[in-house]
């Protein structure tokens, strides 16, 4: 499977003093099926991405709460899959996972399966930093988000019709039975939305350096629409959707999660820098063509991208789909955001 990417220049240019990178998710976004105007609330969102991380950074705030800012911010825009907006279960229900991680100490944490907890970052944050686990998940992951004092909200805060549209047609196309509609959602359409941007899968994620030198990365998603029996995917899997390690790198991933798991993307990635001396380009271009070589029991390939800063705050990003909502900022530069996977 060919792998489209963004090029980066092959001599390093000198560090910013600070950077981040984000992503909205890849897959199936083609010019001739996106309207202006839904290409222009994208565009939108991620130069509003930027605008917020990049405002935590330049007045010299760390980059954990650069990451968390920019999640929390993207969590409540309907148009991504994280939080507000997030895809449904087979069963009806938003099912959230989250992880963040700092590249300086290496410490890190993830909640799965959240059902009420409005910023499934911020409950990832607090794993992290008040517990001594890493990953949380279901009834147990609420509970201590409640511990946290972090806002919970009705299940119904997260519907949008948008997704629930997805989902009776998923169900359909799979013989499944539709769910009842969830309470507290308002009445339904009669007319059907069409978004021509949508896939199965969809995540959002943050990579931030700060002025100190610091790494982290976060990642959050709703899943995978009419996933069943508990799924969890790649995004709060540390190693696989997430990794950060100062002086090295920092990798959110956005994609088939089954994939990701498989190949450990996030810190295959770090690892070929580290170990190989790979740019952060080149090591992700190897780790997304070696996803695509992938199948899975139904022989669909391996289909996402990546987002890298290096360990000096350099950006790349590769995917293998027609696009990935992203966008990139340096302390000092001009703001990129780029939706095809043939913008240059």
């Amino acid at each position: 499977m060919a792998v489209l990417l963004s090029a980066c220049a092959t001599t390093p240019p000198p560090a910013p003093r600070w950077s981040i990178i984000v992503h909205g998710g890849a897959g199936v976004i083609e010019r001739a099926n996106l309207t202006p105007e839904v290409e222009a609330q994208y565009r939108a969102a991620m130069q509003r991405a930027l605008d917020t991380g990049g405002a935590i950074l330049d007045r010299g705030g760390s980059s954990l709460d650069a990451v968390e800012a920019v999640i929390q911010e993207m969590e409540d825009d309907p148009l991504f899959n994280a939080g507000r907006g997030a895809v449904f279960t087979a069963e009806g229900r938003n099912e959230l996972d989250a992880s963040i991680m700092d590249g300086r100490t290496r410490a890190a944490g993830a909640v799965a399966g959240l059902t009420r907890t409005r910023h499934p970052i911020s409950a990832a944050r607090a794993v992290m930093e008040h517990s001594p686990h890493v990953m949380l998940i279901g009834e147990g992951a609420e509970a201590f988000a409640r511990t946290q004092n972090l806002e919970h909200v009705d299940p119904s805060f997260f519907f949008t019709e948008r997704r629930w549209q997805q989902l009776e047609q998923n169900l359909q196309r799979n013989n499944l039975p539709i769910p009842q509609r969830p309470a507290g959602a308002p009445p339904q359409r009669e007319a059907r939305t069409t978004w021509p941007d949508d896939h199965q899968f969809g995540t959002v994620g943050v990579v931030a350096r700060d002025t100190h030198g610091d790494i982290a990365a976060g990642t959050s998603t709703g899943g995978t629409t009419g996933k069943r029996w508990g799924r969890v995917g790649d995004a709060p899997i540390i190693g696989a959707g997430t990794y950060a390690q100062n002086g090295v790198c920092g990798v959110s991933a956005t994609g088939t999660g089954e994939f990701f798991i498989r190949v450990g993307v996030a810190r295959d990635i770090c690892a070929r820098m580290e170990f190989n001396g790979e740019s952060a380009q080149e090591a992700a271009d190897h780790v997304i063509m070696e996803v695509g070589a992938l199948t899975n029991a139904r022989g669909e390939a391996g289909d996402g991208g990546v987002i890298v800063l290096d360990g000096e705050g350099r950006p790349a990003w590769a995917m293998n789909t027609p696009g990935m909502y992203r966008a990139s900022l340096q302390a000092g530069g001009e703001p990129i955001v780029q939706i095809f996977a043939d913008e240059d």
